[in-house]
């Protein structure tokens, strides 16, 4: 009996995912679970098992082609589980194993395989640190970042000629492929622009009060909580409480209706290696600030090692992104389809602000909303972000939920 291999599925708005390697080949015998292939996202990796113990029959993708959720990848023959254990078992027994410190290329991820050949690397030189010792991209690079060592020889120097003709500048140029991550990438980002009628506002908030709180009271959350309190949590709540008071950010379209969603399900934007993900804090509004702040610690940690799973990218209802910790004064983030609403933080800088007119140096940050204008109107956008400013001028009223 054929089982099919189905690709799986791979979070919100990630429709697509690259073969980056078969780990096991046509007429191998597989466990049930076990690792056959290895997929790739623009956001996280994804590893495909095995159904069910059998014979891999027939590979219908190669390494390099797209999937999409639910695509037959290959074919697995149960039949044949039983004939194929009992010679495979006696095959790896036959078989000396490999050195713990063989790295074949041919065991490479096409994407790694690529680097190294290309860098003239060893892979025996480059410590993995993927699953089961596996070389990744970013093993790679940090060994191409080291410092090369310098040979010594007896050989005297050879005297330095001076040039004629002296260049300025290098001049030189490279053309590298765009990776299947970074064209999907790409696609998705322009198809945003092209669907939505996008729209960014602005407004800048003053956040004396919020440093405040935070310098009188992070010594002793740390302690209780374990986590820093951080300014995300703060922004998480005010965000939640505009929500509520101007719905249609916490909506999307589906079709031609509006879907409102009367649950706060809050993307948040971390930094990862493979570059930006946005997991979700499930039921946000249900959370303490301490919660929050524990949530996001979980994720920036697991996205820092690559665990992020599917569901952790799925369901959310807005996004909030922070390019303030790059040093960003201002930006116009793009939506994160189909939430019709992304709050882009920005860097605090003290300024001179009129206070009861009076000049007093405030620590103020610039925010962005981008909105859909097809289902939300200015008016509600710019309502959203004086929500969004009044809540954190007067953080207590959150703490107070008043």
């Amino acid at each position: 009996m054929s089982i099919n291999i189905q690709a799986p599925q791979m979070g919100e708005s990630i429709n697509e995912a690259t073969v980056a390697k078969w780990v096991k080949v046509e007429g191998d015998f597989v466990n049930e679970d076990e690792l056959i292939a290895e997929l790739e996202t623009e956001k996280i990796n994804l590893e495909v098992t095995a159904p069910k113990s059998g014979v891999l029959k027939t590979i219908k993708v190669q390494e390099g082609d797209s999937v999409s959720p639910g695509d037959i990848m290959a074919l697995l023959d149960e039949k044949a589980a039983a004939a194929a254990a009992p010679a495979a078992k006696e095959a790896a027994a036959a078989t000396p194993a490999p050195a713990a410190s063989s790295k074949a290329l041919d065991d490479l991820a096409p994407a790694v395989r690529r680097l190294v050949t290309e860098n003239n690397i060893d892979p025996a030189a480059v410590t993995g640190t993927g699953k089961g010792g596996r070389l990744t991209k970013e093993d790679v690079m940090k060994h191409l970042e080291k410092p090369a060592a310098t040979p010594k020889t007896d050989t005297p120097k050879a005297p330095v000629t001076i040039p004629k003709a002296v260049v300025y500048g290098d001049r030189s140029e490279e053309r590298v492929k765009m990776s299947a991550l970074r064209k999907t990438i790409a696609r998705r980002l322009k198809e945003a622009q092209n669907e939505a009628a996008m729209l960014t506002t602005f407004n800048e908030v003053d956040l004396t009060e919020v440093m405040a709180l935070r310098k009188e009271y992070k010594e002793s959350f740390k302690e209780k909580h374990g986590a820093n309190l951080g300014f995300m949590s703060f922004f998480t709540k005010a965000v939640i409480f505009a929500l509520k008071e101007v719905p249609a950010l916490n909506s999307e379209i589906d079709g031609d209706e509006i879907v409102r969603k009367h649950f706060y399900d809050i993307g948040i934007a971390v930094s990862a290696p493979r570059g930006l993900v946005v997991p979700v804090i499930r039921d946000a509004d249900t959370l303490s600030f301490a919660g929050v702040e524990s949530t996001i610690l979980e994720y920036a940690t697991k996205a820092r090692d690559n665990k992020l799973m599917p569901d952790d990218l799925q369901g959310g209802t807005f996004t909030i992104t922070n390019g303030g910790v790059f040093g960003s004064m201002l930006s116009t983030p793009i939506l994160n389809a189909p939430q019709v609403g992304i709050l882009g933080m920005h860097a605090i800088k003290e300024r001179a602000m009129v206070i009861n007119g009076e000049v007093q140096v405030r620590p103020m940050m610039y925010l962005a909303l981008s909105y859909d204008h097809r289902i939300v109107d200015g008016k509600e956008a710019v309502t959203f972000l004086v929500k969004v400013k009044e809540a954190l001028e007067d953080p207590m009223r959150l703490m107070l939920e008043v």
